[in-house]
C-alpha cells in the first residue's frame, strides 16, 4: 500500500471493533443513560452554544460517539468518515439510540460532492482529527464549501505543540514537526489510544502535523471569517503517559506545571453572509 489513504483506511478499520468494546468510547453508558453525551462533546458545549435545530455534519466521525451526542442536542446530524467498518458502527449506534443520524462512507476531501455545498449550519470537527490529512487548505475549501452562508466551523484539535512532542523516560522532547510537510510522519505502533488489549496487526500510519498559524491561514483562505482560538491545557487522552494525570471530567492534564503546555485548541470561524 502506498497510498497514505489506504495505509491509514486498514489501521482504522481494524481498530473499530476494540474501539467500540472499549469502556472509553462509553458504548454501554449510551445505551443505558438516554441522556449521556460524548466526554469531548460535554467539555465543548460551553462553547458551542445551542445547537438545536441546526443542521451539522461530523468530517472524520469515527463510530459516531461524538455525532450521536451532538445529536441528542438537538442537531439534525449527518456524519463522515473514510472506514466502512465506523460508518456501520456508527449507524448502528444511532439506531440502537432512536436518533435520525444519516452516515456516509467518504474521503473527508470528498465531503462535498457527497453531502452537498451550502448545506450545513455548522461543520465539527473533534479531536485527532486534522493529523490524518496531508493538506490543511485543502480541508478548509471543504468546510467552506459545506457550510451556508452563515453557517460556522467549529473544531476542537490537538495542539501542534503537542503533536510535536516525544514522551522521553523523565520529560517530552520536541521532535516532530511542528509545521505541515510534504512527506507524512510514519508511525509503527501495536496500540491505540484508548484502553484495550487488543494487539493489531496493521500497525503502520501517515500523519501530518498543522501549525497553528497554518490552520487559521487556511481557514481565512477559504473565505471564512476567524473567530476564536482557545487554548486549553488538557487532552481527552493520556498524550504523554507517565507525565498526565485524568480529571473527573475524562480530560488529562501535565501533573506538574500543566500551564507550561497547550494541549489541546478551539477554533471557531464563520462562513460571510454575503
Amino acid at each position: 500500500m502506498s497510498d497514505y489513504r489506504e495505509v491509514n483506511r486498514a489501521n482504522w478499520d481494524e481498530r473499530v471493533p476494540a474501539h467500540v468494546a472499549s469502556p472509553s468510547y462509553h458504548v454501554d453508558d449510551f445505551l443505558s443513560d438516554p441522556s449521556y453525551l460524548s466526554e469531548v462533546v460535554r467539555f465543548d458545549r460551553p462553547r458551542l452554544g445551542d445547537v438545536s435545530g441546526l443542521r451539522g455534519v461530523h468530517l472524520q466521525c469515527h463510530i459516531g460517539t461524538d455525532t450521536v451526542s451532538l445529536a441528542r442536542l438537538g442537531a439534525r446530524m449527518s456524519g463522515l468518515d473514510f472506514s466502512e467498518p465506523a460508518v456501520e458502527q456508527a449507524r448502528s449506534l444511532a439506531t440502537r439510540l432512536g436518533l435520525s443520524v444519516d452516515f456516509h462512507v467518504a474521503d473527508a476531501y470528498d465531503a462535498v460532492r457527497v453531502l452537498g455545498a451550502s448545506a450545513y449550519d455548522f461543520v465539527y470537527t473533534g479531536i485527532g482529527a486534522l493529523c490524518w490529512l496531508p493538506d490543511i487548505d485543502r480541508w478548509a475549501q471543504v468546510v467552506a464549501g459545506l457550510l451556508k452562508p452563515g453557517g460556522r466551523l467549529f473544531i476542537r484539535e490537538g495542539h501542534p505543540m503537542l503533536w510535536a512532542l516525544d514522551a522521553g523516560p523523565e520529560v517530552p522532547e520536541v521532535r516532530f514537526p511542528y509545521f505541515e510537510t510534504a512527506e507524512p510522519i510514519v508511525w509503527e505502533e501495536g496500540g491505540t489510544y484508548v484502553q484495550t488489549e487488543v494487539e493489531f496487526a496493521t500497525t503502520v500510519t501517515h500523519e501530518w502535523n498543522h501549525g497553528l498559524g497554518e490552520t487559521i491561514t487556511a481557514v481565512q483562505k477559504a473565505g471564512l471569517v476567524f473567530d476564536s482560538l482557545t487554548d486549553h491545557d488538557s487532552a481527552p487522552w493520556n498524550a504523554l503517559p507517565g507525565l498526565m494525570t485524568e480529571d473527573a471530567d475524562g480530560e488529562w492534564r501535565l501533573t506538574e506545571n500543566p500551564h507550561h503546555l497547550a494541549a489541546t485548541y478551539t477554533l471557531q470561524a464563520h462562513k460571510p453572509t454575503q
